[in-house]
């Protein structure tokens, strides 16, 4: 038994030690600088590590603050689908949401919101664009219907070797996510087709029979299939690029003549990449008017001043509830405050880790788990004073204590874990935020009370 303790507490020790590590990481800095009207992208993205480089090397694991802690615009635009068939509504609206949200992360916008709402037949997408206060701008960023084109090279391809080389490092930064222009993509001068977006009929997943592979089917209109038996026809042996919003979103070669409308896109696909490009491809074919219902803009003193406020109360809240454990417990609120000390410091690095983008009503979920963390130690406390007035030793005292306060504790963490899923699939974004947070903050305080107080008390408390 004291084996398992000393392994147990080894391992509340380790996790303290990670939590922390992520919790005082500095941020890795980003800088976004403007466009390149040459290739219609932005130039490269400088990367600095600062504070330990082996946590943020591979992401930044700075919290993310939500539009009403870091100020921005926030836009409810309603989506025209009298034009769109029933059945392709959804689809229409889950393109238009991948469209803007794509667009946006294009022009450098850190950390946007983007999430679809449907009341009765009233489509809508609702977008937060941290860092930008002018409401004009965001509106410009986010309000056109996207561009479905095809791009081929002019001349003959490759026309060097250092264009070769050029196209295949363009094609690498295509698979590795990063933004390619249409000139890096085709590897010459850029030659914009007559077939778009209007030409395509429908894009969808499917699998190839021989491996079993997922790919992207493409289906174009009658007219389109020619306009695309031509572009092939020319390109034989050359990159045909698709472009949306003049951004590469695939660049593949083009192997013989392609006639009859069909055309397939295969590539190191998952199920889901294949997915997220026939969602791209959609959306240049099922074009969605937006029409901007609601704006609004949220200075960033206003966000500076609120997360102060949420701090302060915050702080001061966890302070109260540590003082009313050790005057109400003793040395057993002493170990309860170090389990709810690690308890905030674990969900804090989750935040960083999943990430969470914390808004005020997030950082209020937060502090009412903080609240559920203690009540859970109460029961267990109660319990084992119970056993100990009935004359157990304090060795099954605590025992006792755990096993029998573990009822209560489960069915009202799971009631409230309901209750969070309740408000995460029904609520708008800032409920789903308090949502979250209160979840991830619900969970974590099972395993706190359960296991790193438990192995306080057989550590510390049982031994004295």
């Amino acid at each position: 038994m004291r084996h398992h303790s000393r392994m147990a507490l080894f391992f509340v020790a380790l996790l303290t030690v990670i939590v922390i590590v992520i919790n005082i990481t500095p941020p890795a800095k980003f800088n976004f600088n403007a466009l390149n009207p040459s290739t219609l992208k932005p130039t490269p993205v400088s990367y600095q590590y600062s504070g330990i480089p082996f946590i943020n090397k591979f992401r930044d694991l700075s919290l993310r603050l939500g539009l009403d802690l870091q100020g921005g615009s926030s836009i409810t635009l309603r989506a025209n689908m009298k034009s769109i068939p029933q059945d392709e509504r959804d689809s229409a609206l889950s393109s238009a949401q991948e469209v803007i949200e794509r667009r946006i992360n294009f022009y450098g916008v850190s950390e946007p919101t983007v999430q679809t709402e449907k009341v009765n037949n009233d489509y809508r997408i609702l977008v937060d664009i941290p860092g930008i206060t002018d409401v004009n701008q965001a509106v410009a960023l986010v309000g056109k219907t996207a561009k479905l084109t095809f791009w081929e090279g002019s001349g003959t391809f490759p026309a060097s070797e250092s264009a070769q080389i050029a196209t295949d490092s363009a094609l690498l930064d295509l698979k590795a996510g990063r933004p390619v222009g249409v000139t890096e993509a085709v590897g010459a001068k850029p030659k914009e087709t007559d077939l778009s977006g209007s030409d395509l009929k429908e894009a969808a997943v499917t699998f190839d029979s021989s491996s079993g592979q997922p790919q992207v089917q493409l289906t174009f209109t009658a007219a389109g299939a020619k306009k695309f038996a031509d572009i092939t026809s020319n390109n034989v042996g050359k990159i045909v690029a698709i472009a949306l919003d003049q951004q590469v979103i695939e660049a593949p070669r083009v192997q013989q003549p392609i006639v009859g409308g069909n055309a397939v896109i295969t590539g190191n696909f998952t199920t889901q990449s294949a997915n997220d490009l026939a969602i791209q491809l959609n959306a240049g074919a099922l074009p969605v008017s937006l029409s901007v219902l609601q704006e609004q803009a949220i200075g960033a003193t206003l966000g500076n001043s609120s997360l102060k406020a949420s701090l302060v109360a915050g702080i001061l809240g966890f302070l109260v509830i540590m003082i009313f454990m050790i005057v109400l417990y003793g040395r057993l609120g002493v170990i309860a405050s170090a389990a709810l000390i690690i308890y905030s410091l674990t969900v804090l690095s989750l935040f960083r880790l999943i990430p969470v983008t914390l808004t005020l009503a997030g950082v209020a979920g937060f502090i009412l788990s903080v609240g559920i963390a203690v009540d859970a130690n109460i029961l267990i406390f109660e319990r084992m004073k119970e056993e100990l007035r009935r004359g157990r030793t304090l060795a099954n005292a605590i025992d006792l204590g755990f096993s029998r306060a573990w009822p209560s504790i489960r069915d009202s963490n799971v009631s409230s874990l309901i209750t969070s899923a309740i408000l995460f699939y029904f609520g708008t974004s800032i409920i789903r935020g308090f949502a979250v947070t209160l979840a991830l903050g619900i969970l974590v305080s099972m395993f706190s009370a359960i296991f790193v107080t438990r192995t306080f008390l057989q550590v510390f408390y049982k031994k004295n």
